[in-house]
């Protein structure tokens, strides 16, 4: 069982990049997604999250409105659309998978983490 993330990178203020989670091994079908960010010196922070049952979303209010989490249909690939980012929005971002697909962006309720992918937004 495992999540790995891709699509990270260097961007301009006001652009845009998708980052992927791809899933694979899990043995049930009802789990959520979410996806966290790490700025340097700074705690874990919920950025957004689906229920893979029905696609159900949930955002922080830092990112509504610029953010858009999806899922292809086979529910092996999650994403993260990232528009209009700002500098504040840098640092390593994660997915994560909540076994109890609570909906959730309190981290202490995912089970299951990838590496991370940075994201840089520069001026």
């Amino acid at each position: 069982v495992q999540l790995v993330e891709s699509g990270g990178g260097l961007v301009q203020a006001g652009g845009s990049l998708r980052l992927s989670c791809e899933v694979s091994g899990f043995a049930f079908d009802d789990y959520a997604i979410g996806w966290f960010r790490q700025a340097p010196g700074k705690g874990r922070e919920g950025v957004s999250v689906i229920s893979s049952s029905d696609g159900s979303t949930k955002y922080a209010d830092s990112v509504k409105g610029r953010f858009t989490v999806s899922a292809d249909d086979a529910k092996t690939t999650f994403y993260l659309q990232m528009n209009r980012l700002k500098p504040e929005d840098t640092a390593v971002y994660y997915c994560a998978a909540d076994y109890a697909d609570l909906l959730l962006l309190d981290p202490s309720d995912f089970n299951l983490w990838g590496q991370g992918t940075p994201v840089t937004v520069s001026l």
